[in-house]
C-alpha cells in the first residue's frame, strides 16, 4: 500500500467520524450530553491501573491494556462472533491491567454500547478508543462510562489538544495521547499529556515497526506513563518493550484473532513472567 493510499483512508476516517457526530449532535444535543456527563460520580483510576505500580496481575513493572475490536481497516473483519462480556471477563480473567473498546462505527464496526456493555462486565478501567474530534465526544466518553479516552495528535491541532486534555481533567477521565513520530511526541508533551501512547504503525504506509517504540521511550520524560501499540504479537515483543520501559502495552489484533482471547492473553503474561525468572535465576 502506497503512502498516498494510506493517507486516503485515515483521511476518510476522519471525515467519517466528522459525519457520523453531526447527526449525533442533531440526536443528542450536547446540553444533554453535559448533564449526564456531570452527573456520573464513579470513575476507575486509568493512570493507576496501568503504572508499573498498579495492582495488577501481570508481573511486576508491566501491565497489559487488553483490547476488545470487531473489525479494522487494514485487516477487515477480526472476529465473526463478537461477544463483548465474555471477551471482557476472559480479559480480567487473563490478567488484564485495563480494556480499550473500539467504538467508530463504519470502519471497526464499533459502538458506544460496546463500551458500555464491556464496563459492566468487569471492574477493570475502561478506555474508549476513537477519533475523537470535538469536546462532545469527551462528554459523550463520560457519559457513557468511559475511564479514559484515546487522542491522536496526528488528528488534533494543538490547541484543541491542549483544550481536550483540560477538559478530561475537569471530567476526571484520563487521556491516552497517542504519537508517531518526535514531532509528536513534543506537541504531546507541550500540550500537558501525561499518559503518552507509542503506535508503532506507520500512518503513512500502515506498517508496523517496534522500532518506532524504542525510538521514543527515550525521549518521554519520567513522570508520565508510557504505553507501547500495535504489533505486539509474542513474548518476545513484550519483554522487549517492558526492559526499554514502557509501563504497559495495548494488545488488539493478536488477541482478538485466537479462538481464546483471554487465554491467549493470560498465555503471553505467563510466557513473559517465566522469561524474566529465568533471567533472573540465571544472573
Amino acid at each position: 500500500m502506497t503512502g498516498e493510499m494510506a493517507r486516503t483512508i485515515l483521511d476518510n476516517i476522519v471525515a467519517a467520524r466528522r459525519r457520523a457526530l453531526e447527526g449525533t449532535r442533531l440526536g443528542i444535543p450536547l446540553e444533554r450530553v453535559q448533564q449526564a456527563a456531570e452527573a456520573r460520580e464513579e470513575r476507575r483510576d486509568f493512570a493507576a491501573a496501568i503504572s508499573s505500580g498498579g495492582d495488577s496481575a501481570t508481573p511486576p513493572g508491566f501491565r497489559v491494556i487488553a483490547e476488545l475490536k470487531r473489525a479494522s481497516p487494514s485487516r477487515g473483519l477480526l472476529r465473526k462472533e463478537y461477544r463483548r462480556r465474555e471477551i471482557a471477563e476472559g480479559y480480567a480473567r487473563g490478567g488484564a491491567a485495563a480494556l480499550s473498546v473500539l467504538t467508530e462505527e463504519q470502519y471497526f464496526l464499533g459502538s458506544l454500547q460496546d463500551l458500555a456493555e464491556t464496563r459492566q462486565a468487569v471492574k477493570l478501567p475502561v478506555l474508549r478508543k476513537d477519533f475523537i474530534l470535538e469536546s462532545y465526544q469527551i462528554y459523550e466518553s463520560v457519559a457513557a462510562g468511559a475511564d479514559a479516552l484515546l487522542l491522536i495528535v496526528a488528528a488534533l491541532p494543538d490547541r484543541d489538544l491542549r483544550s481536550m486534555l483540560d477538559l478530561c481533567a475537569q471530567l476526571r477521565i484520563a487521556a491516552l495521547v497517542e504519537v508517531h513520530v518526535e514531532q509528536e511526541l513534543d506537541q504531546a508533551l507541550a500540550a500537558g499529556a501525561r499518559i503518552i501512547g507509542v503506535n508503532n504503525r506507520d500512518l503513512k504506509t500502515l506498517e508496523v515497526n517496534l522500532e518506532t517504540s524504542f525510538r521514543l521511550r527515550e525521549k518521554i520524560p519520567p513522570g508520565c506513563i508510557s504505553v507501547s501499540e500495535s504489533g505486539l504479537k509474542t513474548v518476545a515483543d513484550l519483554r522487549r518493550v517492558a526492559e526499554a520501559g514502557f509501563d504497559a502495552a495495548l494488545i488488539g489484533e493478536r488477541l482478538m484473532t485466537q479462538a481464546d482471547p483471554g487465554q491467549a492473553l493470560r498465555d503471553l503474561l505467563t510466557g513473559l513472567q517465566s522469561s524474566a525468572v529465568h533471567e533472573s535465576r540465571a544472573n
